[in-house]
């Protein structure tokens, strides 16, 4: 059963943090309840918008060159900022600053500047009552590919810089963007031997962070629900390992189920109905499915090997998990009943922490050979196998929603006294193109990226 507790938050601070951590609610919601209402605009020549035309191939070896303007200064200079900071973090896009948020471009100047695209628009009203307009233009064609108002408080500003940032990716590229999206984490300070672990979460470029426990018990893996505003996570609450859901939207807690052993590594099933788990038992660890409604569990492996880390194909109808059941930790594919499952890695080295891409056309993993970690993807039948970025470790994979990046969390080796040592999250293409750090308060792990609007 789901039973509610309160040993990781008090109720004050749980009621304190409801406002700033509920999302899913503000997308279509009243202005007068603080919400986010988007209107089409209509195109100044009534000609039909020219579909995306760049591949993500071919912005990768040449990123994408456009306008943006600072949306008339002010609260509109600090959108243009967070939008020009999305588009140029992934590599694709090379923005170009622009002098005027005229409703219509100088095509000949754009031109001029070597733009493919141009963004024009006005942010106007304060408070409670913003209006943002913006217009994607395609510089050659002299076309409005794009246009959308956006009604909200002047409180979403960095939301809706996002959401168009969104807009723009998708236009441009054909595929959904994932900057409208936050990460879950483990907030790292302290010594390297006992550092104070408080479960976190920011905005996808490393904004807004707000740390969600106190800190008082080791905290590991939290995981985002697709569906809701809801984090799974381990906690050594009470000296008791346990899974806990999070619930974002009032910021109450509930054991996950009561199980005998410890209970971790949660993920939640595509429909956010169900949370894989394992739990340990005699000496090993099985895998189990809590049904989120009536608490129903149900043992899907008894190998009596070690098995963990489990994770639902895009579709729900297989878990890959990782099992030392052949002699040393591998992945291994299974339907999501149980059953026969069957080994998918055979590279050099063990193999951990798999997760499935959004797509289903990729599973990420850590491989550890030679004393030293890897991130890789491979194809779901195990071939392809292909590895993004080394280090002394990276751990930790996870897949933003169009199955474009993972964050991923790199640690560095620790000297005398875990001097040196530092523990940070990662963003790579899943190419090996555009490795980098994302910026927060301290150090950090286990990273889990939201769903799109999360």
């Amino acid at each position: 059963m789901l039973m509610s507790t309160r040993p990781l938050i008090s109720d004050q601070e749980a009621d304190a943090l409801v406002g700033a951590l509920r999302r899913r609610t503000l997308l279509g919601a009243s202005v007068a309840a603080g919400g986010i209402l988007a209107t089409p605009l209509a195109a100044f020549a009534a000609t039909a918008a020219p579909e995306a035309e760049i591949t993500v191939d071919q912005a990768r070896t040449a990123p994408i060159p456009i306008i943006i303007p600072d949306f008339g200064g002010g609260l509109g200079q600090q959108m243009a900022e967070v939008l020009t900071n999305d588009l140029n973090n992934t590599g694709l896009f090379k923005v170009i600053p622009g002098s005027s948020a005229a409703a219509k471009p100088d095509f000949a100047t754009a031109k001029g500047l070597g733009a493919h695209a141009q963004v024009t628009g006005s942010v106007t009203g304060s408070g409670a009552s913003v209006r943002v307009e913006i217009r994607l233009w395609d510089v050659l064609s002299q076309q409005q590919i794009q246009g959308t108002a956006y009604t909200t408080s002047s409180a979403n500003w960095r939301r809706i810089a996002h959401i168009v940032g969104d807009v723009i990716y998708e236009r441009m590229l054909g595929e959904k963007g994932y900057f409208d999206t936050r990460i879950a984490f483990i907030s790292r300070s302290g010594p390297r031997g006992r550092q104070r672990t408080r479960l976190a979460i920011m905005d996808q470029d490393g904004a807004n962070a707000r740390m969600l426990t106190a800190g008082n018990w080791l905290t590991l893996t939290p995981r985002f629900s697709p569906v809701k505003d809801q984090v799974a996570f381990m906690s050594y609450a009470n000296n008791r390992p346990r899974v806990y859901l999070f619930d974002l939207n009032t910021g109450r807690q509930q054991i996950l189920g009561d199980f005998q052993g410890i209970s971790f590594a949660p993920r939640f099933s595509p429909d956010g109905r169900t949370v894989l788990l394992s739990v340990t038992r005699n000496g090993g660890s099985d895998l189990y499915s809590v049904d989120l409604a009536s608490g129903a569990r149900r043992q899907l492996t008894a190998s009596g090997a070690i098995d963990t880390s489990p994770c639902y194909n895009p579709d729900g109808s297989q878990i890959v998990f990782n099992s030392d059941r052949g002699g040393s930790p591998q992945l291994y594919i299974m339907p999501a009943g149980g059953g026969n499952a069957q080994r998918i890695s055979y590279g050099q080295g063990t193999y951990g922490d798999p997760v499935w891409s959004p797509r289903g056309d990729l599973i990420a993993f850590t491989r550890i050979a030679g004393g030293m970690f890897s991130l890789g993807v491979m194809q779901p039948d195990g071939t392809g196998e292909r590895i993004m970025t080394e280090g002394f470790t990276v751990e930790s994979p996870s897949f933003c929603p169009n199955g474009r990046v993972l964050a991923y969390c790199r640690q560095s080796r620790a000297g005398a006294g875990g001097s040196g040592f530092s523990s940070i999250i990662g963003m790579v293409d899943i190419t090996g193109f555009n490795d980098r750090v994302i910026p927060t308060p301290e150090g950090a792990s286990d990273p889990a990226w939201s769903p799109l609007n999360g």
